[in-house]
């Protein structure tokens, strides 16, 4: 096995470590967030708790394709800070590994990576967003099998009304019954139940309610009176207010993958709005994919402190500015969804100028003596801080001083 074997592999795993942590962190982070408006909705709505999970498992496509980007480009700059600060990238370069053989292994994953988040923008996330949204439309309109909720009143069409002051075994037990219900006729029906359940028929648009141990007011015109009844067991038939069906997918943009985009953006049936959002969007997606060609060279650039130095200015700008390319990406899609510039211009442009940025950074590194990218920005944040740690010891002697 040669030396640049062995090198290839000790760097493989330098990156593979804060890669993965980063990715499975950031998508972490983004499902914990969602997942409690999730549950605030699902509970809300009165649908099963079980769907949240559904929910949130079409959501993470989504953040992989946000966690990708990031997690490659850490994954590279901590493995290469560590090579920095620990001189080792000194004595790598000194046997004649140059930062551009250094760069093989970050662009294996570059590469891989590249490719699948091109499965997951192009063509799995859409059909995930898609599938969230329906469940989303499932949960309002009842199709999930939506629970009643529990002491309030709930309407089922526009004749019947329910109240249950108690639910046990997920919804499936109910105590304290109020059922009313009314036609055209003007008959009314009014219903107390200790105890009810609900029951499947043969007729997938009504459903029975079981009650038991209960009281029944039946009325109608022509009644002298109010006919009560007492009961043991009740079967009252009720009938589920019809539900229309879903949207189809693509009507917004993001459900439609890249060939979809690409078709819509050149109909002649679609209209002009239709074509310029398909076109931007189409556009957005391909700079972001193409944008983590460019990440393992900020990533190096950015990596490599000064001499002498410990400094994480380079993580921290790191992420800044991909954030930055990022929202500047949504601006630009925006304008070009909005037929106010072409989106080749507006997504393509930045890109590039990016792009010649990073190159630049890198070239500074890679081929300038002692060039260091960001060496005016180290100098300083090291001048800044050295201020603000002066003032705050001062700040401590006259505290201390007015303590005594």
């Amino acid at each position: 096995m040669g030396v640049a074997t062995q090198i290839d592999r000790y760097l493989a795993r330098l990156i593979f470590v804060p890669l993965l942590g980063t990715l499975v962190l950031a998508a972490m982070l983004l499902l914990l967030e969602k997942m409690l408006r999730l549950f605030d909705f699902v509970v809300s709505e009165g649908g099963p708790v079980n769907v949240v999970w559904r929910m949130m498992a079409n959501l993470i496509p989504e953040y992989l394709g946000l966690g990708i980007p990031l997690g490659l480009m850490l994954g590279v700059l901590l493995a290469f800070r560590k090579l920095a600060t620990s001189s080792e990238l000194d004595s790598l370069r000194a046997a004649g590994l140059s930062y551009t053989r250094l760069l093989r292994i970050p662009y294996f994953y570059a590469i891989a990576l590249m490719l699948v988040n091109v499965a997951i923008v192009g063509f799995v996330q859409p059909y995930s967003q898609y599938a969230y949204q329906e469940l989303r439309f499932d949960l309002q309109s009842g199709a999930l099998g939506a629970s009643i909720k529990v002491g309030e009143f709930t309407n089922f069409g526009r004749r019947m009304t329910l109240r249950i002051e108690r639910s046990e075994n997920n919804g499936t037990d109910l105590y304290g019954v109020f059922v009313r219900a009314d036609d055209r006729g003007g008959r009314t029906l009014a219903v107390t139940a200790d105890r009810g359940t609900f029951l499947a028929t043969d007729d997938p648009n009504a459903v029975v309610l079981r009650l038991t141990n209960g009281r029944l007011v039946h009325n109608q015109p022509g009644f002298p009176a109010p006919r009560v009844l007492s009961f043991q067991r009740h079967d009252l038939p009720i009938d589920l207010p019809a539900i229309e069906a879903f949207r189809g997918r693509g009507s917004p943009l993001d459900e439609l993958t890249l060939p979809e985009l690409a078709k819509v953006g050149k109909s002649a049936e679609a209209d002009q709005a239709r074509r310029d959002a398909a076109r931007a969007n189409f556009h957005f997606r391909m700079v972001e994919i193409m944008m983590i060609l460019m990440l393992p060279l900020l990533a190096v650039a950015l990596a490599v402190p000064p001499k002498r130095s410990t400094s994480g200015l380079g993580i921290f700008l790191a992420v800044v500015m991909v954030v930055t390319y990022h929202k500047v990406n949504q601006y630009g899609e925006q304008m070009g969804a909005q037929g106010r510039i072409d989106p080749v211009i507006s997504l393509w442009v930045p890109f590039l100028l990016f792009g010649a940025l990073i190159l630049w950074m890198f070239w500074t590194l890679a081929y300038k003596p002692g060039g260091q990218p960001i060496g005016a920005l180290e100098r300083v944040f090291a001048a800044l801080g050295k201020r603000l740690g002066k003032l705050f010891k001062r700040r401590h002697h006259r505290t201390l001083q007015a303590a005594e």
